[in-house]
């Protein structure tokens, strides 16, 4: 790889050498580099382009990394990526996409993944997703994730989109039985004419399941987001979603969040807010010397921090 595809590598794995553990570095379309082990095997589908990753039982502490670069204009990468992880498991996975397009056609990059954890395992996922190059250009991100915990397994998802992605459709599914938890952060920042759709969908089967989702989102220019959010409770169970949009210039966010409770026990809530920069914040870091711009940036970047 050249400076620049480190650079962007780093940026979406927040690592500056070869990481430790499993991992596999695929760019444009091809696995570049791997390293696999006895814990934690990568293994390459045969029947489609993408990565089995197969996590044994009682593994702890441990790490897989599988970020994507895209560097070519014109090309669209697709590739499909299973987990399979063991009971009594702690591990950290990361993941995402950084797109560098500096041609005359559009680049883009749909990861589907799929996670399947076991019994009483705890999992963090952190998906980053960045776009650089001609502004002019399309550069999209398509995300998709499903994933199916066991009985009091854990799972804490970072999404994250950075900035420069012309449009990107993100789409969670989750089901989860008894006992277990699913957390999901996810922060969006777009600017231009950029747009960006997230969905989330999570069926709370078994009693004592739950599931938290905060989205915080800064829309600036003429970009356009959606968030659409569907919580189904089937069981004695906990759910929670939280939406909150920041918008600049002539930007615009829709939110939809919806709950369904199909149990007595489910116990449901959502909220949006949506809304621009707060009068007082921008005041008083202009008392403080600050410029307009100066003081709305540092506003957004502590927002989604």
């Amino acid at each position: 790889m050249n400076k620049l595809e480190r650079d962007l590598l780093s940026q979406i794995t927040d690592l500056h050498s070869v990481p430790q553990g499993s991992y596999n570095i695929r760019k444009n379309g091809e696995s570049i580099k791997r390293v696999s082990n006895d814990e934690i095997k990568i293994v390459s589908k045969t029947d489609k382009s993408g990565i089995d990753v197969v996590i044994r039982d009682d593994v702890k502490n441990k790490s897989v990394h599988i970020p994507v670069i895209v560097t070519k204009s014109g090309f669209d990468d697709l590739t499909y990526n299973d987990f399979y992880i063991g009971d009594n498991c702690d591990v950290l996975i990361v993941a995402g996409c950084g797109i560098h397009n500096n041609g005359n056609k559009k680049s883009s990059h749909d990861g589907i993944h799929r996670f399947f954890v076991g019994k009483n395992s705890k999992v963090r996922y952190v998906e980053k997703h960045l776009a650089i190059g001609k502004d002019n250009i399309e550069k999209n991100l398509n995300p998709k994730t499903s994933i199916i915990l066991k009985d009091g397994s854990q799972f804490e998802m970072e999404t994250v989109q950075l900035e420069g992605v012309s449009y990107s459709n993100r789409e969670t599914s989750a089901k989860l039985f008894g006992n277990s938890k699913l957390i999901i952060k996810e922060k969006i920042l777009t600017t231009n004419n950029q747009i960006a759709n997230t969905k989330f969908k999570v069926e709370l089967i078994g009693d004592n399941s739950s599931v938290e989702v905060v989205s915080r989102s800064v829309a600036k220019d003429f970009s356009k987001q959606k968030f659409v959010s569907n919580i189904i409770g089937k069981s004695s169970c906990y759910g929670r979603v939280e939406c909150d949009g920041i918008m600049v210039g002539n930007a615009q966010i829709v939110s939809i969040p919806q709950v369904q409770a199909k149990n007595i026990n489910a116990s449901l809530s959502h909220e949006a807010s949506l809304g621009k920069i707060a009068g007082e914040q921008l005041i008083k870091l202009l008392s403080l010397g600050l410029n307009q711009q100066e003081a709305e940036d540092v506003i957004l970047k502590g927002y989604l921090k």
